[in-house]
């Protein structure tokens, strides 16, 4: 069953985030399916810590955006989403290649929304798991 309650794409995620933290770290938008959305980071110089892993917090950049997103698209049209509160579990490095994160919807309701982002490298082996809570703001 498709949650989403407003038109999203690739191609419009792509374009909302042209000159913003997204971009510079050179996040991909990968897929839209009916309860999910999915994209990447990319483990370079732009994206690690002095020890050469993925940074912890580009891995939360990543939930964050993919969660937020989420929210935005199944919620009422004119209504705003905005963070209360993200939550990282970092269980393994990487090192290079890239990092997927796939979000699904843990609670859609009218006020309060719930997602849980799993990142994963290159070997499906889960590297962050995630969980944030949005608002669901009413027009004004």
């Amino acid at each position: 069953m498709r949650i989403w309650k407003q038109p999203v794409s690739i191609e419009h995620l792509t374009a909302i985030h042209v000159d913003t933290a997204v971009a510079a770290l050179g996040i991909e938008f990968l897929e839209v399916g009916d309860d999910f959305i999915k994209a990447r980071v990319p483990v370079d110089k732009r994206t690690k810590q002095p020890y050469g892993l993925l940074h912890g917090g580009v891995s939360v950049v990543l939930a964050e955006t993919l969660g937020s997103c989420a929210a935005a698209a199944a919620a009422p049209a004119g209504y705003r989403c905005v963070g209360l509160d993200i939550n990282a579990n970092h269980l393994k490095g990487a090192t290079s290649g890239w990092v997927t994160g796939i979000t699904r919807p843990v609670h859609i309701g009218r006020t309060t929304q719930v997602w849980q982002i799993d990142l994963s490298n290159a070997a499906g082996e889960l590297t962050c798991v995630s969980r944030i809570t949005m608002a669901v703001l009413a027009p004004r």
